[in-house]
């Protein structure tokens, strides 16, 4: 009689690594559920986010559309000018999320989150969704607006998906950003200083009002290491009917991706000493 060795025991490091994951991201989205209720509570907040961009696209696109050469490729100007809005919108929000982390900090919240067992990147991540959500919610705006104005948008599912992506990920991108410059500073009034001289340098340095053939070479030199520029340019992309992306969209996505992933490494750190 032939003895048959028993069979190996099943591993275990695929469900456990199931379990982890599972875990994680239910660490990330109860950071998120918490940044929604502020939000909730709050609604007035998106409707005076939303004065900006109807500035910029009613008031400065109507009369810039009617100089020539501003536009790149076959655009008019106020579609040009449309995806550029909407990416400002994005940072403009993103940029000032920090600023809730001083409140928790000030008010004794971020030493619970600190003494939770969640992974600090999981905090630092749930935090920059949360800043991709308000962002969201200024692309309907600017949607909105863009479409009563005549921009020629692309609704199919595809591009609509594609720019809630790239919405999101440069929302997580500046929301890091901010909650670096948060770690940094000791009060809300030197963050918003902060905040403030950040975004316009950031804003113009980057082809949202202009294209890149149009600046001089030191101005597009800067503008090519600008996170911005890469979000704006997949915008143009997918925003728009005819819209083109002078990188490439592998190349937005990617630049966009690996500037995120430092971002959350440098702000886990930080974030960890922000409550001593």
């Amino acid at each position: 009689m032939l003895n048959v060795p028993d069979s190996p025991p099943a591993s275990t490091d695929e469900p456990r690594f199931i379990d982890r994951t599972f875990g994680y991201a239910t660490q990330v989205f109860a950071v998120v559920a918490v940044e929604l209720q502020k939000l909730e509570h709050d609604p007035m907040e998106l409707l005076s986010r939303a004065i900006q961009p109807a500035l910029w696209l009613l008031l400065f696109g109507e009369v810039m559309a009617k100089v020539r050469g501003l536009s790149s490729g076959n655009l008019q100007y106020l579609d040009f000018l449309s995806a550029g809005i909407l990416a400002q919108s994005v940072l403009f929000v993103a940029i000032f999320n920090g600023i809730s982390t001083i409140w928790e900090r000030d008010l004794g919240i971020l030493h619970r989150y600190l003494a939770s067992p969640a992974p600090r990147s999981a905090l630092v991540i749930g935090k920059s969704l949360s800043g991709s959500v308000r962002a969201l919610s200024q692309a309907v705006i600017v949607y909105a607006l863009a479409l009563i104005i005549g921009v020629d948008i692309r609704l199919d599912p595809l591009a609509v998906l594609g720019v809630v992506a790239l919405i999101t990920l440069g929302a997580c991108l500046f929301s890091t950003v901010s909650l670096i410059i948060a770690c940094l500073v000791k009060t809300r009034e030197r963050f918003m200083g902060i905040g403030q001289v950040l975004t316009m340098p950031v804003f113009f340095a980057s082809n949202a009002i202009y294209p890149l053939d149009l600046m001089p070479l030191w101005l597009r030199t800067i503008s090519s290491l600008n996170p911005l520029t890469y979000e704006v340019d997949g915008l143009r992309a997918l925003m728009l009917v005819g819209g083109q992306s002078v990188y490439g969209l592998t190349i937005d996505f990617a630049v966009l991706f690996g500037i995120f992933a430092v971002l959350i490494g440098v702000a886990a750190k930080m974030y960890s000493r922000m409550g001593f």
